[in-house]
């Protein structure tokens, strides 16, 4: 659940932060007060656009905070992302500022795209827009797919595997079918590049070494003065030679051991030295003797390098993707080479494959059938909850010609509002107010299926009034026992059934103007619930009516 939102210096706002309840939460306030800045601030701690505009004038940035609780079940999905929820409290932070924004996760930096990929899992979000794509027929499929549950989103998956191997098949036989005359320049190409790599004889590694080897012998010369430098400073052939030099101090050394034992660790370590540069000195020697080598043996090794460079410009950057691309061609030339047996064998892989996916996306539409008798009469009951006079619901499923990614089926929404209507798709006679309840009741109907705790709902009661107004709210609260619930609404009878009432308001501070939210107490919200009602003043009358109202949400709780 959404435990806390801090916000400051967005838009209106300076900053205030709100502490959550369990249940339903309702905001109310005058038109434009800013209750859409604080939901909306709640996407942008999510990932949404960002624009510099929203930052408070005379602020450098804008930042949101959102702090969720959130279950074992969560905790684990998130930990597979690498966010690890301690004390199961995730929290989101998000810094935006004139040309970028900064986004954090329990305070490690992430991209805006992994707040997106988070918010699935933690919040589900409502609003007009949101309501508006009911009335896409695409949508229908997902939405009965997402109640029918894991049992058919598994055969999906592996039905959407299927799909994809029939279409690679087809492409392969798309790609493959050819003349003889193309087919005899493919089978020459391949064979002419499989041969040069074959003819290279390469080992992996050894253009690494070739390297090492080119790269010293270019250098020898500098290598050899350098070396050659380093042998006779260290040496015993020159007077000023280290070794020389070590040599006369244990000869001196030596003539006094016998008047101090404390010398003998002195000679000791002097010796030591000695017998290291020693061993130094010549090991120098031996190399320099080494690097000595014939211009052929430097010419090889280059035109051995500059060979092996060709091949990978040609065939790929390294040793290893040269020989994979030589595995590439084998497979090509057994190809061609025996083009109407390969051709075969994929037509025949392709009707077995096409048979499997049909026989996958039957039982697929065999499982959206059933889910879709018991998803109309769930929505049905829902909506007839909602106040609607006589109400039908039903799944239109069809079927296609031809097995997509999704299936064989096609899905449309039917509805009938009134009585005698024909049941006619969603699109066609749903009205504002009307796809509000229907997606409440959606909503209702599928929270169990659904990981996230929290649901907002901005607009929920557009169109709405009245009795109407009284289902709204007892489908909101009947949410609430199992979810959280964030409700903007203008309306008394939503407001009346809040377990936690919040009134946003706006006010002059100076001269400026600053948006703020407080949570109202039980005599604050009759008084907030009274100025809903559209009373010109509010008087006893009206306090006791906003009573009544309270309390007779309480009993349909």
């Amino acid at each position: 659940m959404l435990v806390s939102l801090h916000v400051k210096n967005l838009a209106l706002i300076q900053e205030t932060e709100i502490f959550f309840g369990r249940g339903l939460n309702i905001l109310t306030g005058e038109t434009g007060a800013g209750k859409s800045v604080i939901l909306g601030s709640v996407a942008l701690a999510l990932g949404a656009k960002a624009d510099r505009d929203m930052i408070r004038t005379g602020a450098d940035y804008a930042l949101i905070e959102l702090t969720f609780e959130v279950t074992d079940e969560v905790a684990a999905a998130l930990g597979r992302m690498e966010v690890f929820a301690e004390d199961h409290l995730v929290v989101l932070q998000r810094r935006i500022m004139p040309g970028r924004s900064l986004c954090r996760i329990n305070g490690e930096a992430v991209s805006a795209k992994t707040l997106r990929e988070m918010a699935g899992m933690l919040i589900d979000i409502h609003g007009q827009r949101d309501t508006q794509t009911l009335l896409q027929t695409r949508r229908h499929l997902e939405i009965l797919d997402d109640y029918a549950g894991p049992g058919l989103q598994e055969k999906k998956d592996a039905m959407r595997l299927l799909w994809q191997s029939r279409n690679a098949i087809l492409r392969d036989i798309s790609e493959n079918e050819m003349d003889a005359a193309t087919r005899k320049r493919e089978l020459a190409l391949a064979q002419y590049e499989w041969e040069e790599i074959q003819a290279a004889h390469l080992v992996e590694g050894e253009d690494e070494q070739l390297e090492k080897d080119f790269c010293r012998m270019s250098n020898s010369r500098r290598i050899a003065e350098s070396l050659d430098l380093a042998h006779r400073l260290t040496g015993y052939e020159s007077a000023d030679g280290a070794g020389e030099s070590i040599g006369r101090a244990l000869r001196e050394l030596s003539g006094v051991l016998a008047y101090d034992e404390n010398l003998e660790e002195f000679y000791s370590q002097l010796n030591e030295v000695d017998g290291l540069l020693n061993d130094f000195n010549r090991s120098v020697s031996e190399y320099l003797t080494g690097l000595e080598f014939e211009d052929e043996t430097f010419q090889t090794v280059q035109d051995r390098l500059n060979y092996i460079n060709r091949l990978k410009e040609k065939y790929g950057g390294t040793i290893e993707k040269i020989l994979q691309y030589a595995d590439e061609k084998e497979a090509e030339i057994d190809r061609l080479s025996n083009q109407d047996a390969w051709l075969a064998e994929r037509r025949k892989a392709l009707e077995e494959t096409s048979q499997r996916l049909r026989a996958l996306a039957k039982e697929v539409s065999e499982l959206r059938h059933r889910a879709a008798a018991s998803f109309s009469k769930e929505m049905k009951n829902a909506l007839s909850d909602l106040n609607f006079l006589q109400v039908d619901f039903s799944v239109s499923l069809t079927e296609k010609e031809t097995v997509g990614a999704d299936g064989l089926d096609d899905a449309v929404f039917l509805i009938s509002t009134n009585p005698g209507e024909a049941l006619k798709p969603l699109a066609a006679i749903a009205s504002g107010g009307e796809l509000s309840r229907i997606m409440l009741a959606l909503k209702t109907i599928t929270a169990k299926q659904e990981a996230v705790e929290t649901f907002i709902f901005d607009e929920i009661d557009a169109g709405i009034s009245g009795k109407t107004a009284w289902k709204v709210s007892g489908k909101l609260g009947l949410l609430g026992k199992t979810h959280q619930v964030i409700c903007i609404t203008h309306l008394p009878q939503i407001a009346a059934m809040a377990d936690t009432h919040f009134c946003i308001e706006k006010n002059a501070v100076g001269d400026t103007t600053v948006t703020t939210i407080r949570q109202l107490g039980y005599e604050e919200s009759l008084q907030e619930l009274a100025r809903l009602s559209g009373a010109a003043a509010i008087s006893e009358s009206v306090l006791a009516n906003a009573r009544e109202m309270k309390e007779l949400a309480e009993k349909n709780k």
